[in-house]
């Protein structure tokens, strides 16, 4: 039964968390006190020390012989079966865009923010004991199911970029994969990527390799006879242009993209090679950061396709509002994509779309822009109907590199493997750490909890609203997220024989609001970034009630 002192506890470890998270939303929402910019410093330190050191003080401090086996398992086992059950689902699944949906639901289903919420709360809950079981859960994450995630999205990112490069059957003949040193991720949301195809005697493709493209990223001149003109916007060091094409004919007026003067510097329209999606507001390209900067656009909406790459040159049609292309583009930023057939500007269901005086380009709202997933759309597939791929061996080799570039970038990957690897030790040997070294990580990881809320209040500040995705799609990830989540958990429990409080503590933990770093992967990514932060901001705000209502449940 649930007493009195119990509830105290749990609110004496919930509050304080609260209480930072609040403080620096009224700091920037209501006091403006700190600029986004402030915010975005705040949270690179948040990313890169404060939670990577206070993750590696809980894994150090924890006894890897004295795992528990059946929970380790009945968390292990609950994500195995989401996987396999999505898997199941994407193959029946008709009209494509199976594995972006697996991907997203993955994440919202059985990644929950265990560091930050789990710990405290459990601990408050249930008794010490419940630290080390987060903890292990902590680890596992960290080393086995954010790598999982990179390599999914990194083969979904690879499919989309060779059926873009090599589209039908040409990518069958490809027999390797040379990646650059500077590549990191096949997604090119960053920087565009190139592809060099080297070919046998018979004409077939036989060696690729990918490259960042080399191409000037400066945008188009304005010219008031072309009818772009330059408008102020809330987007920093940037100027944002509408697209206004005089009604009457004109002759063709060549805009070169190699323009020093541009007056875009850290968002032009352009290429984003091999990714359809379009980051729609999240503006922050740093893939480890807490915070997505979003900022309100003064533009409309924009259907996008994608294309291949080169440097562009661009021009007016005599037809009046239409726009052709006559080379391909290769820009980076705030991107905005082109089909590569010779002729209209075209949406993404491969529709003329005319850009008339009262048309302007916009990425304000994600929600207003056509998910990849659509039906009828022929880009909701990651792999077009006929389209080829090369060897299983071939690729998963590429991913396997481009996934171990980033995992080596990654400071919470570090962090996870060195805890690791010195609990192992100092519990092999009962080998103490030094106290220089104790105390200076110390000082940070006390820091590190609180500083991960403040930032998380920082983030929820800088939204232009706290349910990004639309009130549907909210509701299903709530209900995925504390509902679904934990009826699997403890089933999985249950099925391992998992009892008494560890059990109860396996379903609360399920119970926590959305993790973080799907998070910034889904953003980094573009996919659904709404959808997970969503998770995060209204998780966070209904976590508590929750957790509670879970834990009153279970003590009955």
């Amino acid at each position: 039964m649930i007493t009195e002192d119990d509830f105290y506890k749990v609110m004496c470890a919930m509050v304080p968390l609260y209480f930072a998270m609040i403080v620096a939303y009224g700091s920037v929402k209501w006091w403006k006190i700190f600029s986004p910019e402030q915010c975005s410093g705040i949270n690179r330190f948040v990313a890169v020390f404060a939670v990577p050191v206070l993750s590696f003080h809980f894994i150090s401090m924890n006894d890897p012989y004295q795992m528990d086996t059946k929970f380790i398992l009945a968390d292990t086992l609950s994500k195995v079966f989401v996987v396999v059950l999505l898997s199941i689902w994407v193959v029946f699944k008709r009209g494509g865009g199976g594995l972006d949906w697996l991907i997203t639901i993955f994440s919202v289903a059985t990644l929950p923010n265990t560091l930050v919420m789990g710990i405290p709360l459990l601990k408050a809950m249930y008794g010490d004991f419940t630290q080390s079981l987060m903890v292990q859960v902590v680890v596992l994450q960290c080393i086995i199911w954010y790598t999982l995630l990179l390599f999914l999205f990194e083969y979904r990112a690879a499919t989309l970029l060779i059926r873009d490069q090599f589209p039908g059957l040409a990518a069958a003949a490809i027999s390797k994969f040379e990646i650059d040193e500077d590549v990191i991720s096949l997604d090119g949301r960053r920087d565009p990527l190139r592809t060099e195809s080297e070919t046998d005697e018979n004409g077939r493709i036989i060696r690729v390799r990918i490259r960042r493209s080399t191409a000037d990223h400066s945008a188009a001149v304005s010219s008031p006879s072309m009818g772009i003109t330059p408008r102020a916007s809330n987007l920093s060091n940037a100027e944002v242009f509408s697209v206004n094409t005089p009604p009457q004919a004109a002759p063709p007026v060549v805009v070169s993209s190699h323009n020093p003067t541009s007056c875009f510097d850290d968002v032009v329209l352009g290429y984003r090679s091999g990714s359809p999606h379009v980051s729609a507001g999240y503006a922050s390209s740093d893939a480890y950061s807490l915070q997505p900067t979003p900022r309100a656009s003064n533009f409309n909406e924009l259907d996008t396709v994608t294309t291949a790459t080169t440097t562009p040159t661009w021009a007016l049609s005599p037809v009046a509002g239409k726009v052709f292309r006559q080379s391909p583009p290769a820009f980076s930023g705030v991107m905005m994509t082109w089909q590569s057939s010779p002729g209209m500007y075209q949406g993404g269901g491969g529709k003329d779309v005319n850009i008339g005086p009262e048309k302007d380009i916009s990425f304000r709202d994600n929600i207003k822009i056509p998910m990849q997933e659509e039906e009828g759309n022929p880009k909701s597939s990651v792999v077009a109907d006929g389209q080829e791929m090369p060897n299983a061996f071939v690729m998963l080799r590429l991913i396997l590199i481009v996934v171990g570039r980033k995992l080596s970038r990654n400071p919470n990957t570090y962090s996870s493997v060195l805890g690791l690897l010195w609990s192992l030790i100092s519990f092999k040997w009962n080998v103490g750490m030094p106290s220089l070294v104790k105390y200076s990580i110390k000082i940070i990881s006390d820091a590190g909890l609180g500083m991960a809320m403040f930032s998380l209040g920082l983030f929820m500040a800088l939204q232009p609203r706290i349910i990004a995705c639309g009130t549907k799609r909210a509701t299903m990830g709530m209900v995925i997220r504390f509902i679904c989540g934990p009826i699997i958990m403890s089933a999985a429990s249950v099925a391992v024989g998992l009892r008494g409080v560890k059990l109860h503590a396996a379903i609360v933990q399920a119970a926590l609001p959305q993790g973080i770093v799907p998070f910034v992967f889904a953003r980094e990514y573009g996919l659904h970034p709404d959808i997970l932060s969503t998770g995060v901001i209204f998780g966070m705000l209904v976590s508590l009630p929750v957790t509670l209502l879970y834990y009153i449940f279970l003590g009955l």
